[in-house]
């Protein structure tokens, strides 16, 4: 019991201290909405928004996640509140788990940015909802388990943000967020694959607009695979870097 409401004080200290930091303002919220806008505006033919939204809502999690997360521990290591965490009596998959969950909640409401610009464009009727906040929620997790394994990496806020570019940039174009994977040339598609975003883009595309083409099964079961595996590979970071 003591270990959950340890859990559930992190979470909120982290929502409370780190939403509203410029890094997640500007690359978490401004940059997917600016991003929409760009597409609705400067489009020299009409754009179906039902076909942009799961695009749009892939990188507002994306980007969400990735930088509450780096710059959330990025701060506590440099002030070393987080040093002071991993002294605490408290296992450390539930402390980890504590400090993704304020990131994956961050991304979920994110996600919900877009649809409320797309509700008011365009019929949002028909869309299956189940499977959409499924890929939305292992969108966060995957994620914020990118943006674990790059707040490990680096040791500055601007390092954090400059090496999530590395990897958030990329894919942006191949995964499928707004260029189809089959229109990609064949020697890159291989790269879409292995990308966790692709599946997550899938089903969402399934799901808003019937163009997903994997299948709902096969998304899910590779997401949650990656999203196990990105668990592991994280806390086998954080112990042999930051603890021994």
């Amino acid at each position: 019991m003591r270990s959950w409401i340890a859990f559930w004080n992190i979470l909120m200290k982290d929502m409370k201290n780190y939403y509203l930091k410029p890094p997640n303002v500007s690359w978490g919220l401004i940059f997917p909405v600016a991003w929409t806008l760009m597409f609705l505006l400067k489009s020299p033919t009409a754009v179906d928004v039902r076909e942009l939204l799961p695009g749009v809502m892939s990188l507002s999690v994306l980007f969400g996640t990735t930088s509450m997360l780096s710059v959330t521990l990025t701060f506590e290591r440099r002030s070393r509140s987080f040093e002071r965490l991993l002294l605490a009596p408290l296992d450390l998959n539930l402390l980890m788990l504590a400090k993704t969950s304020g990131a994956i909640v961050f991304g979920l409401v994110n996600a919900f940015v877009p649809v409320v610009f797309a509700a008011f464009l365009t019929d949002l009727s028909g869309i299956d909802w189940t499977p959409v906040l499924g890929a939305i929620f292992l969108i966060a997790v995957t994620s914020t388990l990118l943006g674990l394994f790059i707040a490990v990496s680096v040791k500055e806020i601007f390092e954090a943000q400059t090496f999530s570019n590395f990897f958030r940039f990329p894919m942006i174009f191949l995964c499928g967020l707004f260029i189809p994977v089959q229109s990609l040339p064949l020697f890159l598609q291989p790269l879409s694959y292995i990308l966790p975003l692709t599946y997550g883009v899938d089903i969402l595309k399934s799901a808003i607009s019937r163009s997903g083409h994997l299948g709902l099964p096969l998304d899910f079961l590779i997401l949650l695979v990656f999203a196990v595996g990105l668990f592991l590979v994280s806390i086998s970071n954080v112990k042999r870097k930051w603890i021994y």
